[in-house]
């Protein structure tokens, strides 16, 4: 499918005229797993939508510790880029590719104009904000009110929901960073879901057989 028929197809509630202007002004842009879009303190001057893949949005300190944010899909938007791109701000987070992605970039000085003119941009916009919003309070939740071990499941069920797969190509070095643990107290409770049943450890990927609600 071309670009311009996965646009259509995942944005179909923006109105011909907008379309059109977005087919005409819009950037493709695309992305290798593991590429980085989006680095802390770059210079943001557009807005993302995307067509295909899979991309994390993650804080990193200086010390290079990750906290996950939340994932974007096709059809999504980057809340965050809107953001810095319509108010000229740098980036206070990481985006990088999970898969190979595939983005359509909306020049930042159009972010207003199209806001005000078109309905469905606007309304886009703000349910853009809302699901991302409503995705980092799940992420805090998960940080101050669940223990380690419930967290880890959360983990997983969103890489399982983000890949559609029950195969999961993630190290327990990454999930130790990206759940602000070690690898070695990772290793321990994955180790326990498998004896349980809940997992199958194999050696590049781990397969999910049934996570407990």
């Amino acid at each position: 499918m071309s670009a311009a028929d996965k646009t259509k197809t995942l944005f179909s509630q923006f109105e011909p005229e907008l379309a059109k202007k977005i087919q005409q002004v819009g950037t493709i842009r695309k992305f290798k797993a593991d590429d980085f879009l989006m680095k802390t303190g770059q210079s943001i001057r557009s807005a993302v939508l995307v067509l295909d893949g899979i991309i994390k949005v993650f804080r990193e300190d200086e010390e290079g510790n990750e906290v996950f944010m939340y994932n974007l899909h096709p059809g999504e938007a980057c809340a965050i880029s809107m953001t810095c791109a319509a108010r000229h701000l740098n980036s206070q987070i990481m985006a990088k590719a999970l898969v190979d992605t595939e983005v359509l970039s909306i020049p930042a000085e159009l972010m207003d104009e199209w806001a005000s003119k078109y309905k469905s941009w606007y309304q886009f916009v703000l349910e853009t904000y809302r699901s991302r919003f409503e995705e980092l309070l799940d992420t805090l939740d998960q940080i101050a009110f669940h223990n380690l071990d419930e967290r880890l499941l959360w983990y997983l069920k969103q890489h399982q929901k983000s890949f559609q797969s029950n195969l999961i190509k993630v190290s327990f070095t990454e999930i130790a960073m990206e759940l602000n643990s070690s690898r070695e107290v990772i290793s321990r409770l994955m180790k326990k879901l498998a004896e349980k049943g809940f997992i199958h450890i194999h050696k590049n990927q781990i397969e999910i057989i049934h996570l407990k609600v």
